[in-house]
């Protein structure tokens, strides 16, 4: 029989850049969360859409591979999922404000804060499960 898997949290990497989207994903599987990894704002929408409920976290960068920029992401993911964690990046200056609550971070920015973010909110979780146990 196989064991059950203990709750993880789901976080969703939204990429064009493979090699940006795999370190990120690496970080978050190794700070305990299941990674959902897309290249557009597009398929990402279609993620939240459908198992929304469930990503706690989001991860995107402005420009995307598709129509849709990692910014009309962000406001279609906040109408999804009003508390849901989301964070923008970009090599550039942003021209367009963000959704209330959202968090930029300028690139290059390093590892560790993708580390950091990651355990705060699985803390976070972990201090909300116990409350309601």
């Amino acid at each position: 029989m196989g064991q059950s898997r203990p709750y993880r949290a789901k976080a969703l990497v939204v990429e064009d850049d493979p090699m940006q989207r795999e370190m990120i994903e690496l970080l978050l599987a190794e700070s305990e969360f299941d990674v959902i990894c897309c290249e557009s704002a597009e398929a990402a929408e279609l993620v939240l859409q459908g198992s929304g409920d469930s990503v706690v976290l989001m991860l995107t960068d402005v420009e995307l591979a598709g129509n849709m920029t990692g910014i009309e992401l962000a406001y279609a993911a906040k109408k999804y999922k009003p508390d849901l964690d989301v964070i923008v990046t970009s090599g550039k200056p942003l021209r367009q404000r963000l959704p209330d609550g959202t968090l930029f971070w300028s690139k290059p920015w390093a590892p560790l804060d993708v580390i950091r973010v990651a355990e705060m909110k699985a803390s976070e979780l972990s201090d909300s499960g116990s409350r309601r146990s």
